[in-house]
This record gives C-alpha cells, structure tokens and sequence, in this order.
C-alpha cells in the first residue's frame, strides 16, 4: 500500500472517495484529513482490510464499493487464497452490512471469471452516485415539504462524499436543499473519538461553501431543546427489517432529544443498507473499538475503556428513512422489509 499526496481526480475530472485505477485500488485516506488530501495506492485484499479496520476507508457505502473492488482483486488469486480474502473482507467492519453485500454482489460473478467481477464492481461504483443523487433529491423534497421554512439540519459522524463514491447520503440531502437555496444552517456534532464530525463533516460543508457550526456531542441534545434545528439527518451503517437504525455511537440520544424537541428525525441511506435479514437492532453485532482511541485526547493510561463504535435507534424514534426507491415512516408502523 502506497501514500501519495495529490488530487484524487478521476479520469472524467471526477472526485472519487474510492475507485479502480489500472490494476488496483485508489481511495482518500480519510484519516489524513482535514490537514492534508491523501490518496491511498492499494494493491491487495489484506491492505484494503488494514485501510478498512483503520478506517482510512470508512462509510457505510464507500465500504459496499471497497468489498466489491476487493472481491475483483481476489478473484485473481488462486481458489484458496481467494476465499480467505474474501471471508476476512467480509468481516473486516461486522456492523455496517454494505460491506458484505459488496463483496457478494461482486463474488457472485466468480464462476464467470475475473473480469466479470471487476465489471459488476465498476457497475456498484457507478450506480452508487447516480442512487445517491436521487436519494438526496427525493430527501430533499419530503423535508422542504415538512419544514416550509429554511432547513437547520443538525447531523451526526460524516455521511457526506468522503462515505460514498462521490455523492453523499445525509450530506447529499443537505447538498440539495443548499442549491436549491432551501437551507438556513447546520449544526455538526463532533462525534467522539475520532471527530468525523470535526474533521470530515465539517471540510466537506466547507468545501461545498455550506454555513455550519461545530457543536460537542455533549451538547447535541442542548441544540434540539434550544430550537437551533429544526430537522435531524443522519446516515447509517444498516438498517433492519423492523426499521431499527444502527448508526455510529451518539445518534440514538440525538433521536430521542429530536422526539422530546418535536423535530424529525430523518435517515439517509441506499437500500443495500437496508438488511431483511435481520429482524431488529437486537440481532446486530456492534463493533467496539480499540480504547487507546478514547483514551488518546486526555485520558489517563490504563484507564479501563468501553468504546462501541455504533449503537440502535428504535424504529419508533425514525420518522423517515429515505431510499433511492422511496421513503418509510418507520414511527408510523412501516417496515423497511
């Protein structure tokens, strides 16, 4: 795996958070940001599942795409090599399901041979944008409708560009109302440990010239009961068959101060992340992380740690999830599947 600083600029003058360039895998290395835009060069399965882990790669549809692209580049190993990779690739984030779907979508090709995978793995890349876009525009539109004010979205971890290939979910509806001049402000949760909040949301929203404000997690429930948003939207790493959202750690007490403050509580996300396999929140393994993280901003060393990466936000606390196919009320009684 090599690092390179420069502009990760696709060859049709696109921004790609992760894509196929000749024979291996390119994408942001999102650790490295705001300070620097760094382009991760990768060339095996056991790199990809290192820049995962690390979360170099991170969000849940950027990882359907990595699980696909890295299903093409096992295919080119020898069966039993092949199969390992992919096993450890699947399991690489265990709570965010698009990364498995990725890697079966893609592996389904097998018998077909190695081009075929890389193909159906291009064709992930390429439909994740265009799904997104109509996510973000259908989101959009039921939320200018709810609100027939300005729009002051406070949103929680980083579910923008740098989560996708290269159109956001719960940015990509912000996105839209701005540049339809529907947008008043939005309110960044920092999103303790590793601050995507602080370090991704916050450069993205820059970038994109999007007034906002960097808010604590302590503080979140304070920006609802004060009336500074009026909506809530958030992404998510899957979405079970009752309509239960896991998340990163912090959005259920932002869902439930949204249900105290009276606000909606909107969930952005493509419907591969949505797991009919799964019944309820319940079900779901939640990843907890290294401690050293918690531990690294102040903490005193060999303080004992409890660091979970995500946590559930009952199905009765969503008032919408919204697809690129159509949009649930979940504290209605509806279900994703």
């Amino acid at each position: 795996m090599r690092s390179t600083v420069e502009d990760p600029t696709d060859k049709n003058g696109r921004v790609r958070t992760i894509d196929w360039r000749d024979d291996h895998i390119v994408a942001i290395d999102q650790t490295k940001l705001p300070g620097e835009l760094v382009e991760l060069a990768i060339f095996s399965v056991e790199d990809l599942v290192d820049a995962i882990r690390r979360l170099a790669i991170r969000g849940a549809p950027a990882l359907g795409a990595a699980g696909a692209l890295g299903a093409a580049m096992a295919a080119r190993d020898d069966p039993g090599h092949r199969d390992l990779a992919l096993a450890g690739l699947r399991a690489a984030r265990p709570t965010a399901v698009n990364l498995a779907w990725g890697v079966d979508r893609a592996a389904a090709r097998l018998a077909e041979g190695p081009d075929a995978v890389l193909r159906e793995a291009l064709d992930v890349l390429e439909e994740d944008a265009v799904r997104n876009r109509r996510l973000a525009e259908r989101g959009a539109d039921w939320l200018a409708a709810q609100l027939q004010r300005p729009a002051n979205v406070q949103t929680h971890c980083n579910a923008g560009a740098l989560a996708c290939v290269e159109w956001g979910t719960a940015l990509g509806i912000v996105r839209a109302l701005h540049e339809r001049g529907r947008l008043g402000h939005v309110y960044v949760d920092e999103t303790r440990p590793l601050l995507q909040g602080s370090r991704l949301t916050s450069w993205e929203l820059t970038e994109l010239g999007v007034d906002h404000t960097l808010v604590i997690d302590a503080a979140a429930a304070t920006v609802l009961a004060r009336g500074l948003a009026n909506a809530v939207v958030v992404g998510a790493d899957r979405i079970t068959a009752n309509g239960d959202v896991v998340n990163k750690i912090g959005t259920f007490p932002l869902a439930l101060a949204a249900a105290r403050a009276g606000v909606p509580f909107v969930v952005a996300a493509p419907e591969s992340t949505i797991d009919p396999a799964t019944e309820s929140g319940l079900d779901v393994e939640i990843e907890v992380r290294d401690g050293r993280e918690v531990l690294a901003i102040g903490g005193l060393p060999g303080t004992a740690t409890l660091n979970y990466a995500f946590d559930v936000t009952p199905a009765d606390l969503v008032t919408a999830i919204v697809t690129e196919d159509r949009l649930i009320r979940p504290a209605l009684g509806e279900r994703p599947a």
